[in-house]
C-alpha cells in the first residue's frame, strides 16, 4: 500500500495499482477537514488466523513483521520500520475518532493538537455478525489477536490494515483493542549521524568530569551520564518519520478524474 500525494491535500491511498481512498481538504482556517471517500477491493496482508494462534503465547510483532516481510500489498517500502505493541491512545481515538461511516467521511486534521483516530479500510461487519459474536469471546478471555495499525503521519492517525472484526469485537466488550503498530522510522544514515552526534556530546561530557579534582559525587555523576547516554541511543531508532509517499502518475488531472468516477462528495464539490 503506498499513499500518493499530488498536490497540497490532495491524496490517494493505493494498494497496489488498486486505488482505495481518493482525500482532498476542505475549509479554512485553523482546522481542516481531509474529505475521504473509501473504495471497496482493501485485502488484508496477513493470513486468516487460526483458533490455536490466537489461544497461544505469541510474540505478536515479530509474527506480524515475517507476515508482513512475505506479504504482496503492505505498506513496506525502503528504509527502516518499527513494529511494536501499542497501548495507550489520544482520548477518542477508539470513539468519536474512529471512523464508522462509509463510503464517505472526514478527519478533521490538526484541530486541537491532531487527529489522532482509526480508520478502517474495509466495510465494517454488522455488530451481530458471526466473527464479532466468537471474537467477542476471545477478547473476554484475554486470547484475541492483536489488530494490526499503520501510523500514517499525513492522516495524523492510524489505518486497520489487518483485525477490523477483532477491534469491533473489543469495543463490543467495553475495551480498547490490543494493537500492534506499524511505523516508519528514521533511515539508517540519519540515524548514525544522529547516534554519533549524541556520541560526541556524551565524550565531551565525560572528558569535563574527568579535568574535574575527584571528589566524593563524581562516581554518581559519571553514573547519571552514562545513563542518560544509553537511554538517548535506545531510543534513537523509534523516532518516527514521515510516511513515505509518491506522486501520482498523471498528476492532479489523473487525482480529479478518479474523484470523479466515484462520485467523491466534498463541500464545494
Amino acid at each position: 500500500m503506498s499513499p500518493s500525494g499530488v498536490r497540497p491535500w490532495i491524496r490517494l491511498l493505493r494498494q497496489g495499482e488498486r486505488p482505495l481512498l481518493p482525500g482532498r481538504s476542505a475549509g479554512e482556517g485553523c482546522c481542516p477537514e481531509l474529505c475521504l471517500h473509501r473504495l471497496d477491493g482493501f485485502r488484508s496482508p496477513l493470513p486468516a488466523l487460526r483458533s490455536s494462534a490466537r489461544r497461544s503465547e505469541v510474540d505478536w510483532p515479530h509474527r506480524y513483521a515475517r507476515w508482513l516481510e512475505d506479504a504482496e500489498g503492505t505498506p513496506l517500502r525502503d528504509g527502516r520500520w518499527e513494529l511494536a505493541g501499542r497501548t495507550g491512545f489520544a482520548p477518542g481515538s477508539w470513539t468519536e475518532d474512529f471512523v464508522r461511516d462509509r463510503p464517505g467521511g472526514s478527519l478533521e486534521l490538526y484541530c486541537g493538537g491532531g487527529w489522532h483516530g482509526v480508520l478502517p479500510l474495509r466495510r465494517l461487519s454488522p455488530p451481530d455478525a458471526l466473527r464479532v459474536k466468537a471474537y467477542r469471546k476471545h477478547a473476554r478471555d484475554g486470547t484475541l489477536a492483536p489488530v494490526l495499525l499503520w501510523w500514517v503521519s499525513f492522516f495524523d492517525g492510524r489505518l486497520i490494515p489487518d483485525g477490523h472484526d477483532r477491534a469491533l469485537a473489543a469495543l463490543a466488550e467495553g475495551a480498547e483493542p490490543v494493537c500492534v503498530e506499524l511505523r516508519s522510522v528514521v533511515d539508517e544514515e540519519l540515524w548514525r549521524r544522529t547516534a554519533e552526534e549524541v556520541t560526541a556530546a556524551h565524550r565531551q561530557r565525560m572528558d569535563g568530569l574527568d579535568s574535574r579534582p575527584p571528589h566524593p559525587d563524581l562516581r554518581g555523576q559519571r553514573a547519571a551520564v552514562e545513563r542518560g547516554y544509553a537511554d538517548a541511543v535506545a531510543s534513537l531508532p523509534y523516532d518516527t518519520a514521515p510516511t513515505p509517499s509518491w506522486n501520482l502518475p498523471g498528476g492532479a488531472p489523473a487525482w480529479d478524474d478518479l474523484a470523479v468516477g466515484t462520485m467523491l462528495e466534498c463541500p464545494r464539490d
